[in-house]
């Protein structure tokens, strides 16, 4: 397993175990876990409450508006630590810092207007 090649082999290899052991993990539950099906056991179980009614149910807009500043939010967090580590380098710092003013500039800009927007207001 020397020279170039050697290293894909043994990542090969180790890829071939790991599907080895995966397959026979799957394979021992199969021949090991009992199967007795009733009609009991294969209705729809969901927390421990017995399905009633439709499967379909409607939920309100504005937990929709939560989850779309919440990814506004996380997306900010993704642009903030690159620039953390950007903004250390030489010739970097001034124009580092004026774009990202400009960009949490805009973040600010959308919670206000969110704010003003009454969005944010639980009730």
């Amino acid at each position: 397993m020397d020279g170039y090649f050697g290293s894909y082999a043994l990542v090969a290899v180790l890829f071939a175990i790991g599907a080895a052991v995966f397959a026979g993990a799957l394979l021992a539950n199969r021949l090991v876990s009992p199967s007795r099906p009733t009609a009991e056991k294969l209705l729809t179980y969901e927390c421990g409450v017995d399905p009633v009614g439709e499967g379909w149910a409607q939920s309100q807009i504005r937990y929709y508006v939560f989850t779309y500043l919440y990814v506004v939010f996380a997306v900010d967090a993704v642009f903030l630590f690159p620039w953390a580590t950007v903004f250390a380098a030489p010739g970097f710092g001034m124009t580092t810092l004026v774009e990202m003013f400009v960009f949490l500039a805009f973040i600010a800009l959308g919670i206000l207007y969110a704010w003003r927007k009454r969005v944010l207001a639980w009730t």
